[in-house]
Parts: C-alpha cells; sequence; structure tokens
C-alpha cells in the first residue's frame, strides 16, 4: 500500500513538474532566468516545483 501510494505522489510530482516547464518555457523572461527555473524544476522537483510556483509565474496587474 506504501508502495503505491508513493508511486501516485511520484506520478503527481511529475506531471506537476511538467506543467511548470511547459509554463516557463513560452514565458517573457529572458533565457538564462528560464534555463535556472528548469534546471531547479528538473533537479530538484519538489522544492524547484514550490519555488516556481510561489516566484515563478507572474498575474498580470490590472491597472
Amino acid at each position: 500500500m506504501i508502495i503505491e501510494t508513493n508511486g501516485l505522489f511520484a506520478i503527481l510530482i511529475l506531471i506537476a513538474d511538467i506543467y511548470a516547464i511547459f509554463n516557463v518555457v513560452p514565458s517573457r523572461k529572458p533565457l538564462g532566468v528560464k534555463a535556472a527555473w528548469i534546471a531547479a524544476i528538473i533537479f530538484l522537483p519538489i522544492a524547484g516545483l514550490i519555488a516556481w510556483a510561489l516566484f515563478g509565474p507572474r498575474q498580470p496587474k490590472i491597472s
């Protein structure tokens, strides 16, 4: 049962990481910033995903 739960958690993290990477690529950020986010997401899957969710995507300001 624990193995199945861990496997499900790993799949959910993988899906979330792929989603984050696909959102980083078309962003208007400089190439170096994109590369840094993608590297963080790939090499630190959970921490990189959390950091990207907190600091990466910006909502447009309504003026």
